[in-house]
């Protein structure tokens, strides 16, 4: 972290040396904390976002499982549930349209509109593989009740619309397909940058793939970004906070299963917002809002109220 240059218009702050933390302290839940300060830039290019803007509540895929993930259908349920944060999975057709989509395949979520426009059997089934003009042609409700049969797959152009046009702010999940990481992040971070121009908050770009990230953070930087982690895969808080820092990230974005009290008092020294997924669990909801965290990523879009 020692080689990140200070953002213009940030000072070097005195925080928590966490590598000192956690080598002193090693397992899950060490038994007690000692810090050695050291001076490191903590608020990174967009930390200019002084205050955190986004609200605590975000709405799983739209609106979790309660209508077809990723779809718009989605997003005017969620905001009928009062939700005006959205998270959503964003990657790349063959042409290089975002559109929105979790699995690298096609056939969990999607299936083509009629028999005719079904493509050969011994074709690709993964989505990246296809121009966005086959795309447009896939229901993307059907497989989850008739009520949503026809719903087409959503451009992230869209999303940014219904967005935009109801006040509400969007966490893309960059998503890309294998091979294209990084060329998925540039080309998501200059869609964002042009659909959310002069709207006073811009999404917030998270990935799981820092080769994408990395993409997002060289295109634009303005861009606020968060690091997505489901496990620690056996490399220590300081390994992955140490990540985030270099992608001049904002937010860790993890599942909430990882956070402890000691790992959120680690995040919350190295500057970062604290958000995690996918929560579904009154318990697990208030703990995590006990120990202060920022966001939390739900299904359960008709049970929490996103006021709380």
């Amino acid at each position: 972290m020692a080689g990140n240059a200070p953002c213009k218009g940030c000072k070097p702050e005195v925080v928590f040396d966490i590598t000192a933390v956690q080598h002193k302290h090693g397992g899950p839940r060490p038994s007690g904390l000692r810090y050695q300060p050291v001076t490191v830039v903590s608020m990174t290019i967009q930390s200019a976002l002084a205050a955190w803007p986004y609200p605590r509540w975000i709405a799983h895929r739209g609106a979790g499982t309660l209508a077809p993930e990723n779809t718009l259908a989605a997003f005017r349920l969620g905001a009928s549930w009062g939700y005006r944060m959205f998270e959503c999975d964003v990657k790349l057709s063959r042409d290089g349209v975002p559109f929105l989509l979790h699995d690298d395949t096609l056939t969990r979520t999607t299936q083509p509109l009629t028999p005719l426009s079904s493509p050969d059997p011994q074709a690709s089934t993964v989505a990246g593989d296809y121009p966005w003009h086959t795309l447009a042609q896939y229901d993307a409700g059907g497989w989850h009740s008739s009520t949503y049969a026809g719903e087409p797959l959503p451009t992230l152009a869209q999303i940014a619309r219904f967005c935009i046009s109801n006040s509400c702010m969007l966490n893309i999940e960059i998503k890309p397909t294998t091979g294209t990481e990084r060329n998925t992040g540039e080309v998501v971070a200059q869609h964002a940058a042009r659909l959310w121009k002069g709207v006073a908050v811009p999404p917030l770009l998270t990935s799981f793939d820092i080769a994408a990230l990395d993409g997002a953070l060289a295109t634009h930087p303005e861009l606020p970004r968060g690091l997505l982690i489901h496990a620690l895969e056996g490399q220590s808080w300081a390994h992955w906070l140490g990540h985030a820092t270099r992608l001049q990230c904002q937010a860790i974005v993890c599942n909430h299963a990882l956070w402890d009290t000691v790992s959120v008092a680690l995040a919350k020294a190295a500057g970062f917002r604290l958000l995690s997924y996918t929560v579904n669990d009154d318990a697990a909801a208030a703990q995590l809002q006990a120990w202060g965290t920022d966001g939390i990523i739900t299904d359960r879009v008709d049970h929490f109220v996103p006021s709380a």
